[in-house]
């Protein structure tokens, strides 16, 4: 087999300029040792990240096509073949790993879903999205593209746009634009308030975003009377993190 057929049904586009993937792979720290790429395809960044030494490297990939390429090529390669939404990640590794990946756009903001809720396991992601989402992810408060993952991952992870990548290098090539951003674990471990309605707010603020957040706040059923004015006339959009937090601990008492 020489390549492998992109499919479109799991938003395969195939990475091809080879100083982008170098690139890519030279994002991850250098003391990175224990890695998973998602959706390796036919290998564009494997072949640099098998080549970093003394390191623990697992690919996951849904696609048997690809699956079988990455056999023949990289015969020593562990290839998982499954899809990793619905794969179980706490005994993949016995410590904290890295995930890269030129992420499928069709799932990528689920990806970024599960990283969030393996943020113990998961150091560091260096990974291309379609650039409206890495935008997004990367984005402060105050901005458009500012959203329920920004906040969220930001609790946990500092986040780096890294650079913009251009549709011709990709076949197929993509109707937008891509971006390449990193995400590495802060030193927060747990939330001074319920994580769980912690979530739930976001989401409410976010899903209403052109509400204040005393109206997008009533469909939780909770009362609002608590919770300063300052912050119940804003949207959601205006808020960071710390003031969601603030707004979730007077919630729950």
């Amino acid at each position: 087999m020489t390549e492998v057929r992109a499919k479109k049904f799991l938003g395969q586009h195939f990475l091809t300029d080879e100083s982008i993937a170098r690139r890519i792979v030279e994002s991850i720290a250098p003391d990175s040792r224990h890695l998973l790429e998602i959706g390796p395809g036919m290998g564009v960044l494997t072949k640099y990240l098998i080549n970093r030494g003394n390191t623990n490297f697992h690919v996951i990939e849904i696609d048997h096509e690809s699956v079988y390429y990455l056999h023949n090529h990289y015969p020593t390669l562990d290839v998982i073949e499954g899809d990793f939404l619905k794969y179980d990640l706490s005994n993949l590794f016995q410590d904290r790993f890295t995930i890269i990946g030129n992420f499928p756009y069709n799932i990528s903001s689920q990806i970024l879903f599960k990283v969030f809720d393996n943020r113990d396991k998961v150091n560091e992601v260096v990974g291309m999205f379609q650039k409206e989402v890495a935008e997004r992810v990367a984005a402060g408060p105050g901005s458009k593209t500012y959203g329920i993952l920004s906040v969220l991952l930001s609790a946990f992870y500092n986040i780096e746009y890294l650079f913009t990548v251009n549709e011709n290098v990709f076949n197929p090539p993509p109707k937008v634009k891509s971006a390449v951003i990193r995400l590495k674990r802060n030193d927060v471990t747990t939330l001074d308030c319920d994580e769980k309605l912690l979530v739930q707010v976001v989401k409410a603020g976010f899903n209403q975003r052109r509400k204040t957040l005393r109206n997008a706040l009533r469909q939780l059923g909770l009362s609002l009377e608590e919770i300063p004015e300052q912050l119940l006339s804003k949207r959601a959009e205006q808020l960071g993190t710390d003031q969601f937090i603030e707004i979730t601990k007077t919630l729950q008492s």
